[in-house]
């Protein structure tokens, strides 16, 4: 009689082990998963931030093919799209965000910026609009202001610069990219005042050294500005004021600033001295 209740206990053991080992099995299995996504999400972020952007695409298209229907493996796809210059796959892959669940009107600013890379203003401008205007926030308003500049709309293009520069902490760019705006306009004392503005902010910033140039030489003001400039940057704005003063009629004064620009540039000045010599012919 005693062998006949051992062997429900023993097959009861059994079941316990059993039922303990599929609990520590999947116990492993969850843990593994969550190791699994951080992996994954460092990954992600290390492909949209340092890794080579192609790859980057090489990457974000196999992951949406494994899992469709994550919006966020699609807005990596997108923007590694754009980070390489495929802009019009990146219209195509910012589209299809914007048409997923879930997605944001972050992503609608985002379709913007890579319509407005293949000037598709009107497009942009409609993907603008779709969002509230509650939603405040520096790319936002940096692209409505670039809208505006294409549609020629000064009034809001002002506006919209100046609500952009104060929603970021290094607004440096926005005051070239609103100097250019009054440049385009014709209104170079302006221009020349967010250019000299923009450098203030970031004395790295030689495409607004370069337009501090151009604004000037537009008023035939052909002194160089009193800016940071190394050697080299100095020749290469030289040459730029020198084009200036081509285009405004003062050939002798662009002669002039290109023969400083080549004695100035550290190493032979290809550029310069090609525009010397096509004036010198003249």
């Amino acid at each position: 009689m005693r062998h006949v209740f051992l062997i429900p206990a023993m097959i009861a053991g059994a079941l316990t082990l059993s039922a303990c080992a599929e609990s520590g099995e999947q116990t492993v299995e969850r843990a593994f998963q969550d190791v699994n996504v951080v992996d994954e999400s460092n990954l992600n972020d290390v492909m949209l931030t340092v890794a080579d952007p192609n790859e980057a695409v090489s990457y974000f298209t196999r992951a949406t093919k494994t899992a469709p229907d994550r919006i966020d493996l699609h807005r990596g796809l997108a923007s590694s799209l754009v980070r390489a210059k495929r802009n019009t796959e990146g219209v195509a892959a910012w589209t299809q965000v914007v048409g997923m669940k879930g997605s944001t009107d972050e992503d609608k600013v985002q379709l913007a910026d890579a319509l407005i890379r293949i000037n598709e203003w009107t497009k942009a401008k409609t993907a603008l609009d779709s969002i509230p205007p509650t939603y405040e926030t520096f790319q936002r308003y940096r692209l409505e202001a670039m809208v505006a500049d294409a549609n020629k709309q000064w009034k809001k293009s002002d506006s919209f610069y100046e609500i952009a520069a104060g929603l970021t902490t290094a607004p440096a760019g926005v005051m070239n990219n609103w100097g250019y705006s009054k440049l385009t306009r014709g209104d170079y004392a302006e221009a020349e005042r967010l250019f000299g503005e923009a450098i203030r902010l970031d004395q790295s910033l030689f495409t607004a050294k370069n337009n501090l140039v151009l604004a000037r030489g537009a008023q035939r003001n052909y002194a160089m500005p009193v800016v940071p400039m190394n050697q080299i940057e100095r020749a290469q704005l030289l040459h730029t004021m020198a084009l200036a003063a081509v285009k405004q009629g003062d050939t002798e004064t662009a002669k002039g600033l290109l023969r400083d620009a080549i004695a100035t540039h550290p190493q032979h000045f290809e550029e310069a001295v090609r525009s010397l010599k096509a004036l010198e012919t003249a």
